[in-house]
Formats: C-alpha cells, sequence, structure tokens
C-alpha cells in the first residue's frame, strides 16, 4: 500500500468481532514441524481427483473451506450440509467447512500449504498470509475478484483492498470490519463485587496485581484467577509493537518510535517486565499450573483479555459461560497493517472452483440470510428470530468464529447484545491513531529461511514463556542466543533495510 492511502484508511469505520476464542489471535507465530504429514499426500490426492470429477461431470462442487475456531460439536458437519442446501440454490455449490483448533491452527495451515494437501479456501491472517503468497500456495484474485464477483469487489472498500496486497498484488479477501485495535481485560462480576474491586483503575500489569492477588487469597489453593493455555496465551502482550506483518512476534517496531527502529522485541524492558508479571503470578498459583501444555481450557475464566470493543463482553460472556463481565480498556485504538490484515479468506492456487470460490465469499458479504447462518448455526436449532435483524441463540456450541467469515454490517445482531455496538467500534476506528509503521508489511523473501528458523525456536519457547512456566531471567537469554543462531540479526537488518527505503519513497 502506498503511504497517500493511509489518510484514507484512518476514515474507515468498519466493524468485526474478535470473540474470546482470539485471546491468542488466533495462533500465534507459525513454522513447520514436520508433523502430521504421513498420510496429507494421499489425502490430497484423493480430494483433489473428486474435485476434478465433479467438476468433469457436472455434478455440484464441493468447496473444502479451512479456518479456526474451537472444536466442533458432532452435528456440526450435519449443520454445515444444511448451510449447503441454501449455498446450491443460490449460487450452485455446496461447503465442505474443516475447523482446525486455535492451538493446532498453525500447524495445520502449514502442513497443508507445505503438503500440497487440496483445499479451496483458506482462513488466513497477518501471521501467514505473507507467507503463503511468497510459498506460492495463494491465487493472485487482483483481476478476477472484479471481473467475476463485482458486487464483493464494490462492497469492500478500496483502502482494504489496498492493505490487502502484497508485492503489488491481493491474495485474499479482506473482511469489512474494525481496522483498528483496542485491548480490553475483564474481570467476572462476581468476584468483583465480591473482593470490592474498581476495575477501572486496572490499566497495566502493576494495577491489575492486586485484584487478581486478592481473588487468589479469597478462593483458596484449587482457583486460578488466570487460565491460560496454548490456545489462549496472554492476548495482546506485544501490542506495543508493530510486527512489520511478518509473523514473528520476537521483532518489531515501538508503535511511536519516530525513527522506526526494527528491535529484538525480547530484548526490549516493557517486555521483560511482562515476562517477569506473568512468571511471578504462574509461580504463585494465579496462572493454572498446566497452562503451558494443555491444548484447550475449560469455561468460566474470572479474568481474560481480548481484543474488541465494549460490547463485546456479550460475546465472551457467551463462550465463557460467565453472567457477566466487566470491562476496562488497556491499549489502544491504534492502526497497523496487521490489523488490517488480520482477518482473510484465501483461494488455493491448486483450487479447481476459483470463481465459485470467490462467488461464496460474495453470497457471505451480501446475503444476510448466509451471514447469518455461517454466524450462528441453522435457523430454528442454533438460533431462531426474535425480530427483524435481531437473534436469539439457542445453543452455545457453534465454534465457527464469525469474524473469520465476513463482514458484519449486514449481520443480525444478538438478543443480548448492545445495539450501539457498531457504532462503538466507529468511535474507536475514529479516535485510533496509527503506528509508525503504518502501510508497511515485511516481504520475506529475501529471508525465508531464517524467518522459518526463527519461528521454529520462539515456537519451543513461547508457551512457557506467555503462560510464566518460565524463568525469564533463565530462559530469554537461551531463546534470544538460539533465535540469532537461526538468523534473527539477518531478519532485522532486511527489515530495516526495507522500512527506510518504504518511507523514504
Amino acid at each position: 500500500m502506498k503511504k497517500k492511502t493511509l489518510s484514507k484508511i484512518l476514515a474507515l469505520g468498519l466493524v468485526s468481532v474478535m470473540t474470546a476464542g482470539m485471546l491468542s489471535g488466533c495462533g500465534g507465530d507459525t513454522a513447520d514441524t514436520g508433523a502430521d504429514t504421513g498420510s496429507a499426500g494421499t489425502e490430497a490426492a484423493g480430494e483433489e481427483a473428486a474435485a476434478d470429477d465433479s467438476a468433469s461431470s457436472g455434478e455440484v462442487p464441493t468447496l473444502i473451506w479451512w479456518t479456526c475456531g474451537g472444536t466442533p460439536a458432532d452435528d456440526f458437519e450435519e449443520s454445515i450440509a444444511a448451510i449447503s442446501d441454501y449455498t446450491e440454490e443460490k449460487i450452485g455449490v455446496r461447503l465442505d467447512v474443516k475447523i482446525a483448533g486455535w492451538s493446532e491452527y498453525d500447524q495445520k495451515m502449514n502442513n497443508i500449504v507445505n503438503t500440497g494437501e487440496y483445499f479451496d479456501l483458506m482462513f488466513v491472517n497477518n501471521t501467514n498470509y505473507s507467507k503463503f503468497v511468497n510459498l506460492g500456495a495463494l491465487e493472485n484474485i487482483t483481476d478476477l475478484v472484479q471481473t467475476a464477483t463485482p458486487d464483493l469487489y464494490n462492497f469492500i472498500p478500496q483502502e482494504l483492498w489496498e492493505g490487502a496486497q502484497i508485492h503489488g498484488n491481493v491474495y485474499a479477501v479482506p473482511t469489512y470490519k474494525d481496522s483498528s485495535l483496542t485491548q480490553f481485560w475483564y474481570l467476572d462480576d462476581t468476584y468483583v463485587q465480591k473482593y470490592g474491586i474498581d476495575v477501572e483503575s486496572i490499566k497495566d500489569y502493576a494495577t491489575l496485581d492486586p485484584a487478581v492477588r486478592a481473588i487468589k487469597e479469597g478462593e483458596g489453593d484449587s482457583f486460578y484467577p488466570i487460565k491460560l493455555h496454548q490456545g489462549a496465551l496472554f492476548n495482546g502482550f506485544f501490542n506495543n509493537y508493530d510486527g512489520l506483518a511478518g509473523g514473528l512476534q520476537p521483532i518489531g517496531v515501538k508503535i511511536d518510535d519516530e525513527t522506526r527502529t526494527v528491535v529484538c522485541t525480547l530484548e526490549q524492558e516493557d517486555i521483560v517486565e511482562g515476562f517477569n508479571w506473568l512468571h511471578s503470578w504462574y509461580m504463585d498459583g494465579i496462572i493454572n499450573p498446566d497452562a503451558n501444555v494443555i491444548t484447550e481450557g475449560t469455561k468460566g475464566s474470572c479474568f481474560g483479555t481480548a481484543q474488541g470493543w465494549p460490547a463485546a463482553a456479550t460475546t465472551w460472556q457467551t463462550n465463557e459461560g460467565v453472567e457477566k463481565y466487566d470491562l476496562t480498556q488497556v491499549f489502544g485504538p491504534i492502526y497497523t497493517t496487521e490489523t488490517i490484515q488480520g482477518s482473510m479468506n484465501a483461494i488455493s492456487v491448486n483450487s479447481n472452483y476459483k470463481e465459485e470460490a470467490l462467488k461464496v465469499l460474495q453470497l457471505m458479504n451480501t446475503d444476510s440470510k448466509f451471514r447469518d447462518m455461517c454466524a450462528f448455526g441453522v435457523e430454528g436449532d442454533h438460533f431462531e428470530y426474535v425480530s427483524d435483524g435481531v437473534v436469539k441463540r439457542l445453543r452455545d456450541d457453534w465454534t465457527w468464529p464469525s469474524y473469520t467469515q465476513g463482514t458484519f454490517f449486514i449481520l443480525s445482531v444478538t438478543d443480548d447484545s448492545d445495539p450501539d455496538a457498531y457504532e462503538q467500534v466507529k468511535a474507536q476506528n475514529e479516535a485510533a491513531t496509527p503506528s509508525v509503521c503504518l502501510g508497511f508489511a515485511l516481504d520475506i523473501s529475501n529471508i525465508q529461511n531464517e524467518m522459518a528458523n526463527c519461528n521454529t525456536v520462539w515456537d519451543k519457547y513461547k508457551y512457557d514463556l506467555l503462560t510464566g512456566a518460565s524463568d525469564p531471567n533463565e530462559v530469554l537469554p537461551k531463546c534470544i542466543e538460539e533465535l540469532k543462531a537461526a538468523g534473527l540479526d539477518t531478519i532485522i537488518a532486511e527489515a530495516q533495510k526495507q522500512i527506510d527505503e518504504f518511507f523514504a519513497e
């Protein structure tokens, strides 16, 4: 994206929901571990052959759509089949939606791409988008989206299409949503009232500490005020640094550093302080002792951290089975390239149904009935309409996250949600300040090996560090040493070179 478009981005009023499942930002940094690939080649060949047969026989094609989310209910496939009846009627295709768990998403998507497993659509974000483009896995839709799905192209603001560009081309459809990031921490109102906690006064680790310690002391040894797991680490931990849309948390530029100096985030004083707070809470039983090893948590979290807006508390409460959360805004709102690329859907370069895939995304962004189905499930089973544009959830096990799918401007609201939710988002966008690197996205073409190697190292340490299980005074030096041996300094030098050239234009 050229710098001259940035002022336009700041004027956008866009909408999304960052659900509680996104406490980890839908995964973190990724690297292929080589696991789970034994039968991938056979599966890929079978699926591609089936797609070819369907295309040649004139049968209704079924598009494979990979995304992330919670564990699907037992009847999820039946529900998708019911939704597919509608897509078949409207655009002549059916869907096979496959959900990778929050903690599995990174590795699973890597394995699919690296083994050539067949798919048609894939949810991508700022942790893997540029990498998959550089690997040649995603279709260049720059022209096709305009010719095959003009309604989709015209619906999404031009600034978003520009924000989704890599090497001047578009490889994914951006979700028309909030383009700024605002971080909230929240506490179960039951414990807020019980222990007289002033939630609004909590703005950082130091002011959170007395609250979680009071709850821990009052509730006892078996109660953990902060519950984390591999799929939900401490969300927002690196917010002070622009990750340059590179998908590697150990590098970044301080969001307000006018010199735009690329640094190793793990060496920065504020990040080290955060690790120390997490470790102290872990050692004192405030964070659950198995946080670094379990892949999914249980409902009912006393404390949470998520990106969203005040009305999003309704979703967090529903997902956690908590009656009421009390919120405090601790960061933002701010714009970065990563927030713009935070939710997109891409088409496989090997898909036999590229135009059909785009038509699915067009339907998602223009047809409110289909939009509601994907967001809430099957009418009469998962939800019901109580009035025009208002739904009531009948079940709480629909785990396909709405923010990964499409726009919220045509989506019905739930009967327990704040009717002013969208206005809250617009207000946050209007108040957002830009990162000093807004508009820049790191091109990893010349550093792919170093990025992959560093991601492998970071994956080795991140679960222990971001749950507090490791003593940062002992582990951070080892992690940084291994990162440097894997090419971190080369990455930082390349990123600095690109930034200097980009902002010199």
